[in-house]
């Protein structure tokens, strides 16, 4: 028998937009439109418990930990970046743009830098040290996600552009493509390993693509969040294992799939949550897998109901979904 998933307490009351978990512990930092940015602790128990909280001044978009575990950055609609210091309980801005902060990240290159992607159509680096951006980039449209490992940073924006970016000299594109899928591009996410990224889009695709052209033959894309009745889902979230390198992807059908990307298989489906799934995450070990449902904003606010869910689910991940198996194509 599977264990069921467990639901965090005291959830968001309001769309839940990005969730992140601490490379040090496992502590769970979840945006959202109410916002707030609310963080939980996970006890091995499976118990959870609210810890913190701070606000932003309009809906929360976003959120990342640095990676010694201590300070929570977000973006927001109130156009500003927000630390949070996990050891005094004091949220700082740190950053701001001229429209909404839809992606933030702390970069490999040091504790003290991080990268913010705006919907003003650019990419802005900080150190956390001075209050003006140490570097800039003109991207050419509104920045939609954005992850970065090692020296790789990866931004997708409207109209389906992917740049990429070497962080040895972050200020210049160094790639810039548009994306394998066909339609507006919902989520990218970094292998693991630096060599490539994954892209999903609101057609229910998904692309995986490598970087060094050596290995670019190796590329491909996939369907998947489609139904019998031809219905085809947004793909809201793509998380990379961060033992195995294999990944998620949730969509807006209310399911989840692992899969593994070399070997071109599906590992594990999850049962239907009858909810919109908007965000997911891996814990720093990936044992724990969590996932919001939560209405995505794909339909606009026609949809968005009177009484809308909004909760963070965990589950516990055993070795076989997610561990990667050998090719069954001979």
């Amino acid at each position: 028998m599977e264990t069921p998933d467990f639901e965090i307490a005291s959830p968001p009351t309001d769309g839940i937009s990005a969730l992140a978990f601490s490379s040090q512990a496992d502590y769970l930092a979840a945006s959202s439109w109410d916002n707030q940015v609310r963080i939980y602790e996970i006890q091995p128990s499976g118990n959870t418990a609210p810890v913190a909280s701070y606000a932003h001044e309009a809906p929360s978009l976003c959120v990342t930990w640095s990676k010694d575990g201590t300070k929570i950055l977000s973006g927001g609609a109130d156009k500003a970046a927000r630390m949070y210091d996990v050891t005094t309980g004091q949220s700082t801005q740190v950053a701001e743009h001229a429209d909404a902060v839809k992606c933030v990240k702390f970069l490999d290159q040091g504790q003290q830098i991080l990268a913010t992607g705006s919907w003003d159509r650019t990419i802005k680096y900080w150190d956390l040290r001075s209050p003006q951006p140490i570097g800039s980039v003109q991207l050419p449209e509104r920045c939609y996600s954005m992850d970065s490992v090692g020296n790789l940073l990866v931004a997708a924006t409207a109209e389906r552009h992917i740049l990429l970016f070497d962080l040895s000299n972050p200020t210049t594109i160094f790639k810039q493509t548009i994306s394998p899928l066909k339609w507006q591009t919902r989520t990218v996410a970094c292998f693991i390993d630096g060599k490539g990224y994954a892209v999903g889009s609101i057609e229910g695709r998904v692309g995986i693509q490598y970087i060094d052209e050596k290995e670019q033959s190796k590329s491909f894309s996939f369907k998947c969040h489609r139904d019998d009745q031809k219905n085809v889902y947004s793909v809201n979230a793509i998380s990379f294992h961060p033992t195995y390198g294999t990944f998620s992807t949730a969509g807006a059908d209310g399911t989840i799939n692992f899969w593994d990307k070399d070997s071109k298989q599906k590992l594990k489906l999850l049962p239907n949550v009858n909810g919109t799934v908007a965000c997911t995450a891996f814990n720093r070990t990936g044992n724990i897998f969590a996932y919001a449902v939560s209405y995505d904003w794909t339909k606009g606010y026609k949809f968005a109901g009177q009484n809308p869910t909004n909760k963070i689910m965990l589950h516990a991940v055993r070795d076989e979904e997610v561990k990667p198996r050998p090719s069954t194509r001979r």
